[in-house]
């Protein structure tokens, strides 16, 4: 059981408590199908109903104690909190609320429109705020849904058969809809037809007034106004509700309520927490007042305390006011017998209705006194009136209590008692006025005043009065633009009426005046117009008689081009378009119209020139203008009041003549330059641009070149094709359109120069001469390439001298002729039918004086190593160098000279050639390269190697024959070919045919021993010498034959000694020393052989390279390869390789040399300035000697 809410505090709350109790508290209401149920479904007690807003007075309305039940489960204190719920309208019919009596039947019916619903909405039907009827449907309840698809509407129909008491109550139907929302509360009243004996109990319904202090309040016995017979309680013994309360726990304090009718349970619930606070036992009071006293308005009622110790002081307070004797004061009288102590109050009215307390030294006791009113009845009825308009009218009647709160009616419908309503409301004593100035017919009705014990009516009847005309309306006639006024006079004057013009109603406007003071009736319209002219009447309101009256309206003509809103009227028409003017005109009555150009009447019969004339406009049409139709144009009006004429010009405009053809004065590689003179006519309206357009002179379409409008007479068309004849032509467009195009024009051919030539850069210089070399220019385009000028100016000059008179073809030139020790800039500049290139100019001063550049020998990769060539091959080798000026090139062999007639030895300024057209054996050996520049020297060493096929082995023997296996032997060639020998072929052949097959090929060892031999032939062996040119010319063959001799003979095998494979290692090709070039990878190889394998450690400087990223190490047969990955000059030093195992361990060694520099040559093509060359040649010079 939720804790009880506190009284309602102050006005405020006061207003806003009596929607939360009727939206919020619901009665809780039981339906079963079960038909076992049915016993405890009546034998509830049916919850106590809301009074109606009729039975409830003033002094109770808006207060939280009027509060008439708690929903089941609901905590008291949600009764304050809103509802905020925002709902959107699904609902076109709603529920109503309805009363029905025991045992009867009662349908609610709720409308849902689906023109907007894509399915079917959601429906549910509730008792109170929880309980979902859906699950209780069965012998009394019954759930029903249509839908009319005519209509598209969605019925919902809830259907209560047979009611019981207790099925009254407040009810709610939810309609949802995906994301909408609706919901309608109503009511049910279930009323039971009882004798009529009524017993008013405290515990039956009371409200309590916001008069007083916090408790303070009057009782409100409305409720028990309606119609309701109360069972006879001759068999439920009384009970002390309040001994109920304070035994009973906090979860039951709402059954009680239901149990025995408490409405105002709160207010029990909080005096009871007050009472419960005074459990203690009391040493003042022998005995206390009782908890709640009730006492009837105007009754007297008595409070006894019995002290403990009469001594003490006593004080009586109402609502924790103290009461004060007072002389003279009959309302409250203090008694004193013996130990007792007596208050009695005497007429008590609402205002006593409070919570009293008596206070004996530091003790309390408190009591409540519950003030019950009284029905108030009707004791002189109203009377029915009969009336006029404009007459007062007074309904007064007398109830059995002064100032008794009533309500009047009228129509059954509440007379709301505001500031500015017509209806004033009078309380004298017991009587009751209802007050009606100036009655309307309106006020005619059924007017009735209900108090809490009965109610009257009274039927008013407001007639008109008759209508007489003191004055009647006036036919007029006025001139346009002048006032119109009308006026009549009727009587009574109180009478409003209405104005209308030709059955229509005449509204007040700025311009239009209604006026009606007492009889007379006024309509003013100011500023008269034409549409001011017809039928005017008056009606009178209420009345079936009117007054008419005609007016006229009179107007001179006038022509209206003000209107037509054409610049000093001036009408442009573009040739061969149809022109209509309309005129407006006016004038009345209607004037006649004339239309002149010059001395011509123009016909309203003409075929393409004509004019019509209507009421309200005249009409001029052209249906197809022409250039003779310019002119001024005149137009008369004529009619009784007057004329009037004004003229208008035509103008005839079209689109402009074509300019002429246009000229191109300049052409480019894909762009030209184009000119024209505009029209000889602009077709009457200002040129606003030119459209150009282009094609290919063999092509017959056209290509818009500009979308919007060039302003100018030249245009500059681009992205054409070069070596294409092209015409161009033009369009002039004024605001009437496009004209035809111009004459195209002459054929042209866009051509371009070449680009500018690429990688100038000095090719030699001497003490007069400057070699200049470059490379042909990226785009050449269609008019080709006919050749270079170059050109040179001197530093410190402007003046660019041409060193070639005549175009050259080459990309190279030396400028000759020039002073020593000078310097100069030069520059190349491609030719062709377009013209000149752009100048493609060396960025530095060239210095014109011979430097001395050392020379140096650029060895080939692929000849650092040794050159192998075989016997008959060519021998072609090209070894680039550097040095300047006049270098000699000299070749040695061994010291020795080359023979000119055994190797062809050519040089060059860049390079010197070794051709050797066959080589033979001879020509093995190292070859000495030296190249001098006056004292400076530089060298290389070419090693080449011819290779010939070996000779054949030597003394090839069969060392022994046992089973099918023979042994052979020999030793190797004498001639080796100059190459290592790679393998021998060993073949046997029968000695029957003498055919040779190959045994095996590839052998590396000296020995062999041969099986799976046929057991009685005979054998010759031979064998192939190999080495990397191939096999021997010819073979060795054993001078014996071998015979496998037949199973059987008994064959001793010889003793051998195994043979120890067991040897340190020994490098059997040694590492060599290598040149590299900075930026590529670089790879040092040796090969050993050892057994067994050893371990193989790299070394740079002495020290082991271990997990080094940029070395890469590998090991295959023996061959031992390091690979460094794009050296610098940082990588240079002596590497060593060391082959370690168990037998020993062997080392060779190789130096590597990194070279990255750049030549005085390469510096100067670069564009170094000449103090920073020479500083880095010093830096060189310098760390040379070091190095060695």
């Amino acid at each position: 059981m939720p804790e009880p809410t506190k009284k309602a505090d102050g006005n405020a709350e006061q207003s806003s408590a009596v929607p939360e109790a009727t939206e919020n508290c619901d009665p809780p209401l039981e339906i079963s199908p079960s038909p076992d149920k049915e016993d405890d479904l009546a034998a509830s007690t049916p919850s106590p109903q809301p009074p109606s807003d009729d039975s409830i007075p003033e002094s109770a309305k808006g207060r939280k104690d009027s509060v008439w039940s708690l929903g089941e489960g609901q905590p008291p204190e949600e009764l304050d909190k809103p509802e905020n719920t925002q709902r959107s309208t699904l609902l076109i019919e709603k529920p109503q609320s309805g009363s029905i009596t025991v045992g009867g039947d009662i349908t609610f019916v709720a409308k849902v429109e689906a023109k907007d619903l894509l399915r079917k909405p959601t429906i549910k039907w509730f008792k109170g705020k929880w309980m979902d009827l859906a699950s209780k449907t069965g012998k009394h309840l019954q759930l029903k849904e249509t839908f009319d698809r005519f209509t598209k509407v969605h019925t919902f129909e809830m259907q209560i058969i047979k009611a019981k008491e207790n099925y009254g109550g407040n009810y709610r139907c939810e309609v949802t809809y995906k994301d909408k929302f609706d919901s309608c509360s109503f009511d049910l009243e279930v009323i039971e037809v009882r004798e009529t004996s009524q017993a008013i109990d405290i515990r039956s319904a009371f409200k309590r007034s916001s008069e007083g202090q916090e408790d303070a309040g009057e009782l409100d016995f409305s409720g028990l106004l309606k119609h309701r017979e109360v069972k006879p309680e001759e068999t439920v013994p009384e009970e002390d509700v309040w001994e109920l309360l304070k035994s009973a726990a906090p979860q039951d304090y709402e059954k009680i309520a239901f149990t025995y009718g408490i409405t105002d349970l709160r207010g029990m619930l909080k005096r009871l927490k007050r009472i419960k606070k005074e459990e203690k036992k009391s040493e003042a009071f022998a005995k206390k007042l009782d908890p709640a006293y009730q006492v009837d308005k105007g009754g007297r009622i008595k409070f006894v305390v019995d002290l403990a110790d009469p001594t003490v002081d006593l004080k009586w307070y109402k609502n924790g006011q103290e009461i004060r004797p007072t002389p003279n004061q009959k309302k409250y009288i203090f008694e004193h017998k013996g130990t007792q102590r007596i208050l009695i109050i005497n007429n008590c009215t609402l205002a006593d209705d409070a919570a009293y307390q008596v206070s004996a030294g530091d003790e309390k006791c408190t009591t409540e006194l519950f003030v019950k009113e009284l029905p108030v009845t009707i004791t002189k009825e109203l009377e029915d009136v009969k009336t006029t308009v404009n007459e007062r009218i007074e309904l007064e009647c007398e109830v059995s209590e002064a100032d008794a709160q009533v309500k009047w009616l009228k129509n059954g419908v509440e007379i709301p008692r505001a500031i500015r309503s017509r209806f004033r409301f009078k309380s004298e004593g017991a009587k009751h006025i209802l007050i009606i100035d100036d009655a309307m017919r309106e006020d005619s009705g059924v007017y009735s005043l209900m108090a809490t014990g009965g109610s009257t009516e009274s039927r008013v009847q407001v007639d008109l009065k008759p209508l007489k005309v003191i004055q009647d309306l006036a036919d007029q006639t006025v001139r346009l633009g002048k006032p119109v006024s009308l006026h009549c006079e009727i009587s009574p004057g109180n009478v409003p009426g209405r104005w209308y013009k030709n059955a229509q109603l005449i509204q007040s406007s700025d311009r239009i005046t209604i006026i009606h003071r007492a009889r007379n009736h006024r309509l003013e319209i100011q500023n008269s117009t034409v549409d001011d002219e017809g039928d005017y009447t008056f009606v009178p309101e209420g009345y079936s008689v009117s007054l008419s009256a005609k007016v006229h309206i009179i107007d001179p003509p006038k022509i209206h081009l003000d209107s037509l809103n054409f610049p000093e009227n001036t009408v442009t028409v573009i040739a061969g378009n149809k022109l209509r003017l309309e005129v407006p005109i006016s004038g009345e009555p209607t004037p006649r119209v004339v239309w002149m150009k010059g001395e011509r009447v123009i016909m309203d019969t003409g075929s393409r020139v004509r004019a019509e004339s209507f009421p309200d406009h005249s009409t001029f049409t052209i249906d197809i203008a022409e250039r003779e139709d310019n002119g001024n144009y005149k137009i008369m009006l004529q009619n009784e009041a007057g004329e009037d004429s004004a003229q208008i010009r035509i103008k005839v405009v079209d689109v402009p003549d074509p300019p002429a053809a246009p000229t191109v004065p300049e052409v480019g590689g894909d762009w030209c330059s184009m000119l024209w003179d505009p029209p000889h006519y602009d077709g009457g309206s200002p040129i606003l641009g030119y459209f150009i357009e282009r094609k290919k002179k063999q092509s017959s379409r056209w290509m818009r070149l500009n979308f919007d409008l060039n302003k100018e007479n030249a245009f500059e068309p681009k992205k054409m094709i070069e070596g294409v004849p092209y015409e161009v032509r033009v369009f002039a467009v004024n605001a009437i359109g496009v004209s035809k195009p111009s004459e195209p024009s002459k054929a042209f051919i866009p051509l371009a120069v070449t680009s500018e030539p690429t990688m100038l850069a000095v090719d030699g210089v001497t003490d007069t001469t400057v070699t200049m070399k470059w490379r042909p220019p990226d785009m050449i385009g269609a008019a080709g390439l006919d050749g270079y000028v170059v050109e040179y100016c001197f530093e410190g000059k402007d003046e660019w001298i041409v060193a070639n008179e005549e175009m050259t073809e080459k990309t190279k030139y030396t400028i000759s002729g020039l002073p020593t020790g000078e310097k100069i800039f030069v520059r190349v500049k491609a030719m062709n039918a377009a013209g000149a290139s752009e100048p493609r100019m060396h960025p530095h001063p060239i210095l014109v004086k011979e430097v001395i550049e050392h020379p140096k020998i650029r060895v080939p990769r692929h000849l650092k190593q040794t050159y192998i060539r075989k016997v008959g091959e060519v021998v072609n080798l090209v070894i680039p160098f550097q040095g300047r000026p006049r270098a000699k090139v000299s070749w040695t062999k061994e010291t020795k000279p080359v023979d000119p007639t055994q190797v062809s030895i050519r040089n060059s300024e860049t390079d010197s050639i070794i051709f050797i057209r066959k080589a033979e054996r001879k020509h093995s050996g190292k070859y000495e390269m030296m190249v001098q520049v006056e004292n400076y020297t530089d060298k290389a060493t070419i090693d080449i190697q011819i290779v010939d096929r070996p000779g054949p082995p030597q003394h090839v023997k069969i060392a022994d024959v046992w089973g099918e296996t023979v042994e052979l032997e020999w030793t190797p060639p004498k001639d080796n070919g100059n190459a290592p020998i790679t393998g021998y072929t060993i073949q046997k052949a029968d000695k029957k045919t003498m055919e040779w097959f190959t045994i095996l090929e590839h052998y590396h060892r000296n020995f062999i021993a041969i099986t799976e031999l046929v057991i009685g032939n005979e054998y010759y062996f031979r064998i192939y010498a190999e080495n990397m040119c191939g096999l021997s010319e010819c073979a060795t063959v054993t001078k014996d034959s071998a015979l496998i001799l037949k199973q059987g003979l008994n064959y001793k095998n010889p003793d051998y000694k195994d043979f120890d494979f067991t040897e340190p290692p020994k490098f059997t090709h040694p590492l060599v020393n290598t040149i590299a070039v900075a930026g590529y990878n670089a790879t040092l190889n040796c090969s050993v052989r050892a057994n067994p394998r050893p371990k193989v450690i790299w070394y740079k400087n002495k020290m082991a390279i271990i997990d080094d990223a940029r070395y890469r190490m590998f090991s295959n047969q023996g061959v031992c390869t390091l690979e460094i990955r794009k050296p610098s000059p940082y990588d240079g030093g002596t590497y060593s390789c060391k082959a370690i195992n168990d037998l020993g361990e062997a080392e060779v060694n190789c130096k590597l040399e990194v070279k990255g520099g750049f030549t005085f040559y390469e510096l100067m093509q670069r564009g170094v300035p000449l103090h920073l060359i020479d500083k880095y040649m010093n830096d060189t010079k310098n760390s040379e000697p070091e190095k060695k």
